[in-house]
């Protein structure tokens, strides 16, 4: 799949785990200049037998890690980063720490399943961010992300495609999909933009004012 926007550059991306449902296959970890985890996401890390060495750290409160797991992770060759700062989630830290360290893409594994006030909280940090770190979520069913006002994306012919207002956008134009919007106003409230599809290979999305979130199935 080939993502094309106004921000979007060739720099090395971060790899994220956080403590949702474990993704299926872990991605090619080659791809990425910096590989990480909240101590939430360590408990799946290790029963998949992910290659801990390739971690570069594990960050968080540590709640939910026990004495004996954090003993463990202290032997291997990563860097436990303890966060305890309670007016914000494990997710908001390590993505001011990955800020920290020079990095501006992050592909984010476990972000949805598990308790949807955890999904729901993951997507808000997700808009906090979005003019610092190009975010995107990825899980069973798609990825998803925020997109700027003008954007196209290629290779995506016979994928579901689903556009939410967050909360709304306005003037919104389509071109591939298969039902378009011409310069229509999406919010939560009234008409939202879910369950289309792409028909053709090609699609791309405009708007003038406000956030949207798009959704690429697999």
């Amino acid at each position: 799949m080939i993502i094309n926007s106004e921000n979007l550059n060739n720099e090395k991306k971060c790899l994220l785990f956080i403590n949702g449902n474990p993704p299926e296959n872990f991605p090619n970890l080659e791809n990425y200049g910096l590989i990480c985890g909240t101590d939430g996401a360590f408990h799946y890390l290790k029963k998949m037998n992910f290659p801990l060495e390739k971690l570069d750290f594990i960050s968080g409160d540590f709640d939910s890690v026990s004495d004996e797991i954090l003993r463990q992770a202290q032997n291997d060759e990563f860097e436990i980063i303890f966060t305890p700062d309670q007016d914000k989630t494990d997710f908001e830290k390590a993505l001011e720490i990955i800020q920290e360290k020079g990095f501006s893409k992050v592909d984010v594994f476990g972000g949805s399943g598990g308790e949807m006030d955890h999904f729901l909280g993951n997507l808000t940090v997700a808009f906090k961010f979005k003019n610092k770190i190009e975010i995107t979520f990825f899980d069973e069913f798609s990825q998803y992300f925020f997109i700027p006002k003008n954007f196209i994306i290629k290779n995506v012919n016979g994928k579901l495609v689903s556009l939410y207002p967050f909360p709304i956008a306005e003037n919104v134009t389509t071109k591939g999909l298969n039902w378009i919007l011409d310069n229509e106003n999406l919010t939560m409230i009234s008409k939202i933009g879910t369950r289309n599809f792409a028909v053709e290979d090609e699609i791309s999305i405009e708007y003038e004012k406000g956030d949207l979130l798009l959704f690429i199935g697999k």
